[in-house]
């Protein structure tokens, strides 16, 4: 196997679980509403589609625009692995109050120990980290500007979530928290 095949094959494994593990959550309490979520939904996806060309073919890059070394490309294959893994110790560290989307669930409470202790938002963090790592083993310039979307994607998205918690939760329990915590990269105040 290739290591551009082996970062896709990590990345649908990841999907796959992902989508499965959606049903170990507590119920939904409140949401902010689709509206205020459709602009990082938009951003992300047409991230997405850049990062991986799911695009349609006459807008595609015939080849690579750099290629990296196999050795270089296998250690991002280490690195997509690293992210996810980041992405489940996360997801499973937060237990019933996981959601895809910015909600408040039954019991909700500021969880700033684990994972949530390096950075506010270490699910993002670790898919940023995978979508970087596929743009080097990809090396396209069209997979670069899909990985820069994910991340304004999630940089508005945690922006909302953080307001949103801080209403629902309480200013001065999420603030403590986020003045000690940096939100997507460690020890990098936003």
């Amino acid at each position: 196997m290739s290591p551009d095949r082996a970062i896709y094959v990590l990345w649908a494994a990841w999907a796959v679980s992902w989508f499965i593990a959606a049903r170990w959550a507590n119920a939904t309490v409140k949401r902010p509403g689709f509206s205020n979520e459709i602009l990082y939904r938009v951003v992300q996806g047409v991230g997405v589609l850049l990062l991986f060309s799911l695009i349609p073919p006459r807008m595609r890059f015939a080849a690579p625009d750099w290629v990296a070394p196999a050795s270089i490309r296998w250690a991002m294959v280490a690195v997509a692995a690293a992210g996810f893994l980041f992405c489940w110790w996360a997801r499973i560290h937060l237990g019933r109050l996981w959601s895809g989307t910015v909600t408040r669930k039954a019991d909700h409470h500021v969880v700033d120990t684990g994972p949530d202790a390096i950075v506010r938002h270490p699910i993002y963090t670790g898919i940023i980290a995978a979508a970087f790592a596929t743009v080097v083993a990809r090396g396209t310039y069209l997979s670069l500007l899909g990985a820069v979307l994910i991340v304004v994607g999630f940089w508005i998205k945690a922006r909302l979530e953080e307001r949103f918690l801080r209403t629902e939760l309480g200013a001065e329990a999420y603030d403590t928290y986020a003045r000690k915590t940096a939100m997507l990269v460690p020890f990098v105040r936003w």
